[in-house]
Order: C-alpha cells, then sequence, then structure tokens
C-alpha cells in the first residue's frame, strides 16, 4: 500500500545526523533574551564593518548604551563570503570581538549565521552547485543566493563553516545561542526578475533528491507512474514538473510537499553540524514575516511548512514587521494577532523566538514607510510575549545604511541618537527580566477552539492554479477575527498533525475552505466528532483527496455518515447570503445545495431561494454542522463587526465567554504556570478605556502586582477582579502569583 504523504518521516531524506530538537539544551531557567540587532559598528546585516583599531572602543560604547537602556543581549552575525573568502582560510575577527566585549560589559550573544551571502571560490571549484530554473540555466551569485544546499560539496562546506563559527562561539562565556537560518527559503535574498515564474530549484542534485523522496513515497516506479499518469522506465527519468498539464498535477503536489520536508530537512541538518561541536547552547530559526500567512507550499521562492520547521531546531519564530514598507500596506489589528497566533501556533506551544521585531520605520528604495512608534514597541512586545515568546529581538539597533533599506529599521538614529522607542522598549525589557521566572515557565491559556489550517489546500488545482493559493489563509483569517473579537482564545491546528492531537481538549473545531483532505484529517475529525466534539465545516468537505482526485461522493471520505447528508448540486456565485434564525451573514463561491440521508438531520439555515444552507446532524456523542458557501473568505475581503456566525458557533459549542467588560479595541489574553499566571488588557484604541474584568482562579493568589505602573492589589480567596483604566495605545499586565 503507498504511504500517506503526511507519514512520510523527514528522516526520509536524512543526509546527516542531527540531534533531536531541545536535547541537551543548555538551561537558564531565568534568563529572557531581549536584544537588538548589532554586529559592531553601523554596518548592515548581513554585512560586517572592517575591524580597525578604534573598534574595541567605538563598539564597547555601543555595548554600554544597549545595556544601559535595558536590554540584556545583542544579535551579532556572520557571513560565509567574509568568514571564509578562501577555502579553508577563516576570518572571524568580527565575531571574536564582539564576544569578547559583550563579556566584559555584561551582555549574551546570539549568533545569526547567513550562508546565502556566499565566497566566489565556491561557484569556481564548484559551478553545478549553483541554483537553477525550471529552464536549467545556472544562476549566479551575486552576494546572494549563493549555491543549492542540495549539491553534496557545497553542503559539505557550508556545514563545515557553521562547524568553525561554532568551534569560535562555544568557548565565549557571552554566547548563549544560535539563529541557523534566517527567513528560510528555497532562495534566499533574490528575486530572479530576468526569468517568467522562475521556481526552484532544478538543479541536478535537486533533482536527485526528489528522486530519493519519490522512491520512499511510492516504493516502485510502477506505483509513479499510476500516480503521475506517466510510462517511466528508469528512475533517472524521472523530473520534477516544469509546467501544469490537464492530465494531472499530482506531480506538482509531490514537487512541492517534498520542498517542504526538504527545507526543514535542510535546516535539521545545520542543526547537527552545531550540535556536533557544541550540544548546550540553544539553537533556533525564523520564519519570514510571518510565513504561514504569506506563503504556501506552491510559492516559486518560499514553499516552506512552518509547522514542519519547529521540529528541527530548538526552537523556531517569525520575523514581525507589521509596518514593512508602504503605509497602505501596514497590518490592521486583526492581522497582527492573528500572525502572532500563528506563531505560537505553528511552534506547537513549546514557545518562539521572536527573531526579527521592527524598530523602526521601513524603507524600500524610494518607498517611506509609517513611523515605528514607543507604542507600536510595547504593544507588539507584549503581544508575542503573551503568546509564548521566549526571546525578542529587535532588528535593528542602528538603521540600515546601506542597500535600498538605507535608513530604515533602525531602533536610534544613524549618529547614535536615542530615540523615545529605544527607551520604551528599553524598560520593556527590564520588566520582561524582572518577571521572567513566571513568564518562561507559563503558557498561553488553553483555548477551547481551533481551527484547522491545511498546507495541501493551496497546491489544489495544479501549477496555473491562481483562485486557491490565498484562500485557505483567507478563510482562516476571516474565522480568527470572529473569535478574537469576541476575546475567545483559538489556536491554528495543522491539517497534518490532526491525528496526533488530543482534540477532545475542544470544544468547537471549525474547518474552513475543506476541499483537499487527507485520509488522516479525515479519520481524526470523524474520531472527535464521535467522541462529543463539535465540529464546523464549510462547503464541499473532502472534494479531492490528497493526490488531487476526485472522491467519489461530497462529502467525501465516507463523511456522508457524520454530516447526514449528500451534496446534489452547486451554483456559482460571488456572493451568497445566508439567513440563520435570525442573523443575517455573506458566504461566496457557491451556493451547495445537498440531499438529505437521515432523518434526524436538521436544517440551521437558509440561502436567499429559501433552500437549505446549513445542517445540522448527530454522530455518536457529539454534532457537526455543514455550510454550504465559504463565510470565513468572505469575511476577510468585508469584515464584519462581531460576525454572527462567530456567536452562533460560541453559543453552539458552549464556549465560555470571559466577565469582561470594555470597549471594543481592548484584548484579553492570560497564561497559565505552575507558581502563577499572567492577565494582559490591551487597549489598541486610541482613547483611554476602562475595563473591568473578573475570573475564578486555581489556587488562591498571594500576591498580585502589575508590572507596567508597579501597582499591587488584594485578592479575595480565589477570586481575581480588576477595574482599571488602560491608557491609549497601551496595557496593563497583572502578574498572580499563587
Amino acid at each position: 500500500m503507498r504511504m500517506n504523504l503526511f507519514r512520510i518521516a523527514i528522516g526520509v531524506l536524512a543526509l546527516s545526523a542531527a540531534l533531536p530538537a531541545q536535547e541537551g539544551v543548555q538551561t537558564q531557567s531565568s534568563f529572557y533574551p531581549v536584544s537588538v540587532w548589532y554586529s559592531g559598528g553601523k554596518a548592515r546585516a548581513p554585512m560586517l564593518e572592517e575591524v580597525t583599531a578604534d573598534s574595541a572602543r567605538l563598539w564597547e560604547e555601543d555595548l554600554l548604551k544597549i545595556k544601559g537602556l535595558g536590554f540584556n543581549t545583542v544579535r551579532t552575525w556572520v557571513e560565509w563570503n567574509v568568514g571564509e573568502p578562501r577555502e579553508g582560510e577563516y576570518h572571524l575577527e568580527n565575531l571574536d570581538l564582539l564576544l569578547r566585549l559583550a563579556d566584559e560589559v555584561g551582555l549574551k550573544v546570539i549568533v545569526q549565521v547567513y550562508v546565502d551571502s556566499a565566497p566566489e571560490w565556491m561557484g569556481a571549484k564548484y559551478p553545478e552547485g549553483r541554483y537553477a530554473a525550471q529552464d536549467g540555466l545556472p544562476i549566479p551569485s551575486q552576494a546572494a543566493p549563493g549555491f543549492c544546499f542540495d549539491n553534496r560539496n557545497v553542503r559539505k562546506a557550508v556545514l563545515a563553516f557553521f562547524q568553525e563559527v561554532a568551534r569560535h562561539a562555544e568557548k565565549s562565556k557571552a554566547f548563549y545561542g544560535w539563529d541557523l537560518w534566517s527567513e528560510p527559503a528555497a532562495l534566499n535574498w533574490a528575486r530572479v526578475g530576468y526569468k517568467s515564474e522562475p521556481m526552484f530549484c532544478y538543479c541536478p542534485a535537486s533533482m536527485e533528491r526528489f528522486r530519493e523522496w519519490l522512491q520512499m513515497k511510492y516504493g516502485t516506479l510502477e506505483k509513479l507512474n499510476v500516480a503521475w499518469h506517466r510510462t517511466f522506465t528508469d528512475w533517472k527519468q524521472v523530473e520534477p514538473p516544469r509546467y501544469g498539464t490537464i492530465l494531472t498535477y499530482t506531480d506538482f503536489m509531490d514537487w512541492r510537499v517534498f520542498y517542504g520536508y526538504k527545507l526543514a530537512e535542510d535546516l535539521k541538518m545545520r542543526n547537527g553540524a552545531v550540535k556536533a561541536i557544541d550540544a548546550t547552547h540553544v539553537t533556533t530559526s525564523h520564519a519570514p514575516n510571518p510565513s504561514p500567512m504569506d506563503r504556501t507550499l506552491a510559492d516559486p521562492y518560499d514553499p516552506t511548512d512552518d509547522f514542519l520547521m519547529k521540529d528541527s531546531v530548538d526552537y523556531f519564530g517569525t520575523s514581525f514587521y507589521p509596518k514593512l514598507t508602504a503605509v497602505e500596506h501596514n497590518w490592521k489589528l486583526e492581522r497582527r494577532v492573528l500572525a502572532m497566533d500563528l506563531t505560537a501556533a505553528m511552534t506547537g506551544g513549546r514557545g518562539f523566538y521572536v527573531g526579527e521585531l521592527q524598530s523602526g520605520f521601513g524603507v524600500h528604495g524610494t518607498t517611506i514607510g509609517s513611523e515605528v512608534t514607543a507604542s507600536d514597541l510595547e504593544l507588539w512586545t507584549w503581544g508575542m510575549v503573551s503568546r509564548g515568546a521566549r526571546a525578542i529581538n529587535y532588528y535593528a539597533f542602528y538603521p540600515m545604511n546601506a542597500g535600498y533599506e538605507s535608513g530604515g529599521y533602525g531602533m536610534i538614529q544613524l549618529d547614535g541618537t536615542l530615540t523615545e522607542r529605544s527607551r520604551r522598549a528599553g524598560d520593556t525589557a527590564k520588566k520582561i527580566k524582572a518577571n521572567a521566572d513566571l513568564l518562561l515557565q507559563a503558557k498561553s491559556k488553553q483555548a477551547e477552539a481551533a481551527i484547522v489550517f491545511s498546507p495541501l489546500v493551496p497546491l489544489l488545482g495544479g501549477y496555473d492554479e491562481e483562485n486557491t493559493r490565498n484562500a485557505m489563509h483567507k478563510a482562516l483569517a476571516g474565522y480568527h477575527r470572529m473569535f478574537f473579537e469576541r476575546n475567545l482564545p483559538v489556536e491554528v491546528l495543522s491539517s497534518r498533525e490532526l491525528a496526533g492531537q488530543d482534540l477532545q481538549k475542544y470544544k468547537l473545531i471549525v474547518l474552513p475552505y475543506p476541499l483537499m483532505m487527507t485520509n488522516d484529517e479525515a479519520a481524526a475529525l470523524k474520531t472527535y466528532v464521535e467522541k462529543g466534539g463539535h465540529l464546523f465545516v464549510e462547503a464541499r468537505p473532502g472534494w479531492v483527496n490528497e493526490d488531487g482526485h476526485a472522491e467519489s461522493a461530497v462529502p467525501g471520505f465516507g463523511w456522508t455518515e457524520m454530516l447526514g447528508v449528500r451534496e446534489s448540486s452547486i451554483d456559482p456565485a460571488k456572493q451568497v447570503e445566508v439567513k440563520w434564525g435570525v442573523k443575517e451573514f455573506t458566504g461566496t463561491s457557491f451556493e451547495e445545495h445537498f440531499s438529505v440521508l437521515d432523518e434526524k438531520v436538521k436544517m440551521l439555515a437558509k440561502f436567499a431561494d429559501g433552500t437549505a444552507a446549513a445542517y445540522e446532524h448527530a454522530y455518536g456523542k457529539g454534532s457537526a454542522i455543514l455550510l454550504g458557501t465559504f463565510a470565513g473568505q468572505w469575511n476577510e475581503a468585508k469584515p464584519v463587526a462581531m460576525h454572527p456566525l462567530g456567536g452562533i458557533l460560541a453559543k453552539w459549542a458552549g464556549l465560555k465567554e470571559p466577565e469582561l467588560k470594555a470597549p471594543a479595541l481592548v484584548e484579553l489574553r492570560e497564561m497559565d504556570g505552575e507558581n502563577g499566571r499572567f492577565v494582559f488588557l490591551f487597549n489598541h484604541g486610541e482613547k483611554a478605556a476602562e475595563v473591568e474584568f473578573a475570573e475564578e482562579l486555581e489556587r488562591p493568589a498571594g500576591n498580585v502586582r502589575e508590572i507596567v505602573t508597579g501597582e499591587t492589589r488584594k485578592v479575595e480567596g480565589k477570586r481575581f477582579a480588576v477595574k482599571t483604566e488602560v491608557p491609549a495605545l497601551g496595557v496593563r499586565i497583572y502578574r498572580i502569583d499563587y
């Protein structure tokens, strides 16, 4: 029997030994890194400043300024082309000097390693190691993107450089840990504009690695031929697809899913290389800004699946640039909190590192972004902390001094003048340090609701399909907003991990845009309902399977039994009106009509023409609702405040609403730890907010302190209650010690 693609272990691709994530990691139970990006002087990342006779004095002045503001760590970087300009000749003077100075002034150091900035000798010695797009022509490296890690010679040289850096860093008392890959991608730091719609990588080594993966997945060439509708007679004939055809897109899906696994394994190999030299220091990596919202497995440059990446290092994480460049692209509140929640979700609740948190206005050539304020940094930082961040790294201390980002992203001025946001960020760092003992053991309060995110759905339709690329992301965003605006915490689950989770801890699971499913996903959700769960499903669940092949009936995977109905017809429509009792809302794409299979099915809603729009069916100890349109996507495109469907689902599943009285722009977050908890009240509004909140604690509180103002208060028994004013664009944080 052919293996399910989600059961293929990452180890299939293993080309080097790698220690399991977090095994043997050095633990500093009360140290919470809050850093600024700084590598000595004013050079931009990934560039490095030349070490001169004055460097030690000037860098020490900067480090003392950083420490004086309140930060406890700096995040420095090394780059391959400077660190090994000639094969086997290493120059890590910048790193050595910074580690020494940081130790002297009392700062820890996180080391970022860039190998995308590659030395010229690499291309001269191994020209076959260059990247290639579909046309097969090699792409020269112009400082970036470097060379393809699939090539064995390139990989050997890259990992040797990592190990040389490890030998230098692990000797220093100041050294704290690693970031092994900044924003992992198929092709880093370059956009090959002279090629039409390029996809990577088609070099001989990448194609060979793909064949190895296919051999593990299918076992025999005959089974591959059936899946791809081909007539290969030798594995050497097998290549990744270069364009789409009408006959199948299983080859495209395999190519993109392979790349998700491949990138996770590439990161794991970097982890193994440094762990072989230094097994005690923490290893991390961070996704682009952030990856699950913007990128898919279909992306030609960034086909990552961060739910996989988390298992390759001790802590995975994200970049966070809500005001990246142009003003019109600034993230609204709902997008910011979704990005934060997705970061927490993709790292599986183990905690995460914010590899880059924007600390100054963005620049892209002549495009200037909005000013980043002190309040922005306070809200963004505590927002990440409240979701389980285990480190904050501000990008960057100085503004960029070169390239098309010149003048941007700095916490201070290029001449060294401090700013209000630098002082506020430093003050926040001090407060994090003072509460690190509880913050590092606390986790976000367990959510009662979850939304399923499928990395496969964006592949639906194949190479040339555009309509589905971001439909999954939009659907997720639309439903997330429904719960966020009610201050109901919600988790995001990867469809690939459902079979291994205790789903019964959720009172409600929402399955948006479920057109493509796997056997494991379908079985896990069916069992969830059977055991007592509440499952809400959008239209056409399981239309096709993981190969892109249509199921014999919709709902697919035998779900007609669970849902009690079967699709009879569909009518395409851009805008679909739904009436649910006295409530009304809009869906999109089409109206799905049903044949009722079980007389116990209950109609809940109607379309405008009076036909059934939603049915509920009891199954086992639980119940499931099927809605014949896509409400999540429409709510993302045209948001409705306090969307009625959110309230309907919360009441149906019995979600517990918080005892909170506050204006609409006040956000409640909670964290639970063994020895206490935190209550965060964020005011995202432009005016001060009067807030009342109360809840029952697990144990009587011994001490309660608001950590921003230092105010203390008493708690009677197990009842925590607060009535306070939260300043505009401000936060109040209550630490409750048992």
